[in-house]
């Protein structure tokens, strides 16, 4: 018996193979290459880093990136716990149409939804001349090219990920647990407070975590709703790369930015929910 399965393993070994090979040449040696210009373009050495440090442009960028993804991952993990949360408690019929309503942006282009933002946004646009006929202000509101758009656009795309995300953890959830709590003479709010949202840790951990290094790389939401008032890293590299043609910066920047999420989640890692996410021990 311990021979079969060994034979199993050294079979399962073999057939992973060929796929390790396909993610290093498509994955691992791309990121080599971008190392590599980081230090040699235009020039030998770790002056692009020099230059990147002291820019007060890409200050600028990173900083409205923490901005910008720090509130959107906010919005986006509220939202989504309230939608997964409401899923939990439907009915299977009402839960099955819910799904399909959440995972429907998943058949939509992410630029047809940055255009339907635009559309809907926009001064005059259909929420700005509802509120405008409706009487509720005067002049249409500034929704759109800016960080307001940029935030809203990104935080629609993100809930579908977050809430099936979320949805999963709290399936997990033993309902004995909270059977026992109601029988205990818990009230509503405290069984939320005292039971759900603890043993939601671990579910709420890793999406924060996706939404977070997520919205780090976004390029085709702000670059549309931000107008390029709002400019975050992905797109501040693509420039450099497309238009300026400083590979340097932009490799440098791309580097920065790859060494910065590992470091995130290696740290992250290290904490019992992040863990218990992934099945690991929590101690």
């Amino acid at each position: 018996m311990v021979i079969k399965v060994t034979n199993f393993e050294r079979w399962a070994f073999m057939l992973t193979v060929p796929a390790g090979v396909v993610a290093i040449g498509l994955y691992v040696f791309p990121i080599l290459q971008v190392l590599a210009l980081s230090v040699t373009e235009p020039s030998f050495g770790l002056g692009n880093y020099v230059s990147m440090v002291r820019n007060p442009a890409i200050g600028r960028v990173v900083r409205t990136t923490l901005i910008v993804s720090a509130v959107t991952t906010l919005f986006t993990i509220v939202f989504s716990y309230i939608v997964a949360f409401a899923l939990v408690q439907m009915r299977p019929k009402v839960r099955r149409f819910a799904m399909f309503l959440v995972m429907l942006p998943f058949w939509i282009s992410v630029l047809v939804r940055a255009f339907s933002w635009i559309t809907i946004l926009r001064r005059n646009g259909v929420l700005n001349s509802a509120l405008v006929e409706a009487g509720v202000v005067n002049e249409p509101l500034e929704l759109i090219y800016n960080q307001l758009g940029v935030i809203i656009g990104m935080v629609h795309y993100m809930m579908p990920f977050a809430i099936l995300l979320l949805y999963a953890n709290l399936t997990d959830i033993d309902q004995r647990i909270i059977q026992a709590a109601r029988s205990l003479g818990a009230r509503a709010p405290t069984i939320f407070w005292r039971v759900w949202l603890p043993l939601s840790t671990p579910g709420l951990a890793i999406a924060t975590l996706f939404v977070v290094i997520f919205s780090f790389g976004f390029l085709v939401t702000p670059a549309n709703l931000g107008a390029g008032r709002v400019l975050m890293i992905a797109e501040y590299i693509s420039v450099q790369i497309s238009s300026t043609l400083r590979w340097g910066v932009a490799t440098a920047l791309s580097t920065t930015m790859l060494i910065c999420v590992a470091a995130a989640i290696a740290l992250a890692m290290r904490h019992p929910a992040f863990r218990s996410a992934f099945g690991g021990s929590q101690k």
